[in-house]
């Protein structure tokens, strides 16, 4: 049987929908299929880069030596030439991790958000958030909720309110076409209210209990009950 793990505040905010059914079958074509990768590599490299001044040159031999799977280690080496290039220059006066937070969705829902880094130049905190999904990154308002709950959860920390948050967005702009980075400024997004946040939040977590039921039945997805979402398809990450 396939299980449905708490999503991040990101898979939250990417796979939220007007309508629970539409998460619901979201969530659990996510549970039947899960992606086989994860970015700590490209993590991995961005300290190397900040912390340790390792030259890009052999950060691109450690992915392409170390990752076995060729979609993957092509993916990530066309995420590299973008990341060397935005912190090109860059001489942080100290970089950190940030400890994992959690947050209250609701019916005992606990959202898990950790961002990977921040780090420090001439006073200023910069929050770096990477979204490396290939296509169909968080947009609209499900960026809007992501960018609200991340200032509920972690930007009223005192030591971090003033953050300059960012999020480095590396998708394509189409089909077989490669990766940018659109640098998108946090403050630019607008924030939704505290009582549509709760709506929103309900519906995802009715959509996440629905998920919870169809996996547990063992069944496969209601058909013909709503209309295709749109955005289901090419869902690369």
């Amino acid at each position: 049987m396939s299980r449905l793990n708490v999503p991040s505040l990101q898979h939250l905010a990417r796979n939220w929908r007007e309508d629970p059914l539409w998460i619901m079958r979201l969530l659990v074509r996510l549970a039947e299929n899960p992606p086989r990768l994860n970015y700590n590599p490209l993590f991995s490299a961005v300290r190397d880069m900040l912390v340790l001044g390792v030259p890009y040159e052999q950060i691109v031999k450690g992915v392409y030596w170390g990752v076995q799977r060729p979609d993957v280690r092509d993916n990530f080496l066309g995420v590299l030439p973008l990341i060397r290039d935005y912190f090109a220059g860059v001489s942080p006066t100290y970089i950190q991790t940030v400890q994992r937070r959690y947050y209250p969705a609701g019916r005992g829902l606990l959202i898990p958000f950790e961002p990977p880094l921040i780090y420090g130049v001439r006073g200023q905190i910069h929050f770096p958030w990477f979204s490396f999904w290939r296509r169909n990154p968080i947009a609209n308002r499900g960026l809007s909720l992501f960018v609200t709950i991340v200032e509920d959860v972690l930007l009223q920390d005192p030591d971090l309110e003033d953050a300059n948050f960012l999020i480095l967005d590396f998708s394509t702009p189409g089909p077989k076409q490669p990766r940018t980075l659109k640098v998108i400024n946090a403050a630019d997004i607008p924030r939704v209210t505290a009582a549509e946040r709760e709506k929103m939040l309900s519906i995802f977590v009715e959509g996440f209990e629905l998920a919870k039921a169809v996996l547990a039945a063992g069944s496969s997805q209601p058909k013909g009950e709503h209309p295709t979402d749109p955005d289901q398809g090419n869902f690369d990450f």
